[in-house]
């Protein structure tokens, strides 16, 4: 199935009263359910037999490794204070357009509810808000950046 396709059966799904869609086609069969007001999509995969992947092949480099891992850690030092976290995967954005003032700048107070940045998650723009009240004393993403679900945004305190 063509991945446009699939796109816009998520957004219709995301935009109407429907709760779950499901389609059979010769290539596979989709699941697209509605839970929490997003749409997520479910793949079966198609019936044909297909050449299983091939495991690659340890190396020199990879066994060299583990050995310098330990020294990775302690170079990231964890956050001090309230950290505010990503709640879903997405594109974070510190304005509401891109020539906007930012929401928030280094060392400013908020409040609890103040907005903080947005998370463009499958198009829809997500206003992140404040959990608690402070200043903030870091900013842990760059504009445009790919964020995680729980990935530290934001420290207050």
């Amino acid at each position: 199935m063509d991945l446009r396709k699939l796109k816009t059966l998520i957004d219709l799904v995301s935009e109407s009263n429907i709760s779950e869609l499901e389609i059979t086609e010769a290539d596979g069969k989709v699941r697209i359910v509605k839970s929490g007001g997003q749409a997520a999509m479910v793949a079966a995969p198609a019936m044909v037999p297909m050449a299983a992947p091939v495991a690659p092949q340890p190396s020199t480099a990879i066994a060299a490794a583990p050995s310098s891992a330990p020294a990775a850690p302690a170079a990231e030092p964890q956050p001090t204070g309230h950290v505010v976290k990503s709640p879903m995967v997405g594109t974070f954005y510190r304005a509401s357009s891109p020539g906007a003032k930012p929401f928030v700048e280094l060392g400013q107070q908020v409040k609890e509810g103040d907005p903080l940045c947005i998370i463009e998650a499958m198009k829809i723009m997500n206003e992140i808000e404040a959990d608690k009240s402070g200043t903030v004393t870091q900013i842990l993403c760059e504009n445009g950046q790919a964020v995680e679900y729980g990935q530290p945004l934001f420290v207050i305190e």
